[in-house]
């Protein structure tokens, strides 16, 4: 039970759930390319990403010029980047693994971890992100994410995108943790709202 200021870890003022987030190894890394906009969201998903998975980079997206970081990461011989982007060109995500294992690389997952406006902004202006191979999921449920409005039908929010990459890695139950934390999270994100512990 907290009181007066906010855990900082989790945010949450009246019940820490840092406790209870698991932590997961997966045999690949996630590159978290963020909106800007996404740095001041209490509703950001992310974070849980980079603090459950320790394969996983937070990078800022900019207009006028590519985050210098990630560029490095992409031309890093260590990895196989590709674009966590559904289109009519995109690959499922088990055979992308399986290419880049074959190469014996490991998959640099990049994520756009921003509204879905503004993920399809960031990809239309920056053409280095547009020359990457494009990745589909295919979650096994509906997306859960309950912390904003007007969210569309079929659309997962970043954690959800980074549960599911796990389960399609093969770590069935590792996802199932992560997803019972988030509906856990969600919960008492609601409940420190208004102004009392879950």
């Amino acid at each position: 039970m907290l009181s007066d200021a906010p855990c900082a870890g989790c945010g949450l003022r009246f019940q820490c759930v840092c406790d209870s987030l698991p932590h997961v190894n997966i045999e690949a890394h996630l590159a978290l390319l963020m909106h800007e906009n996404e740095l001041r969201r209490e509703t950001n998903t992310g974070q849980w990403l980079l603090k459950s998975i320790p394969s996983t980079s937070k990078h800022i997206w900019q207009r006028t010029q590519p985050c210098e970081a990630l560029l490095a990461m992409m031309a890093n011989e260590q990895y196989q980047p590709y674009l966590l982007f559904p289109n009519e060109h995109s690959l499922p995500l088990p055979q992308v693994t399986q290419a880049a294992t074959q190469l014996g690389k490991q998959p640099l997952f990049i994520v756009l971890d921003g509204t879905w406006q503004e993920a399809k902004k960031m990809l239309n202006k920056s053409p280095w992100l547009q020359a990457l191979q494009c990745v589909h999921l295919a979650p096994s449920e509906e997306s859960q994410y309950q912390l904003r409005r007007n969210q569309q039908q079929g659309h997962l929010c970043t954690f959800e995108v980074g549960s599911t990459i796990v389960e399609e890695l093969g770590h069935v139950e590792q996802a199932k943790q992560l997803n019972q934390f988030f509906t856990h999270y969600m919960a008492a994100f609601k409940a420190d709202k208004s102004g009392h512990a879950l």
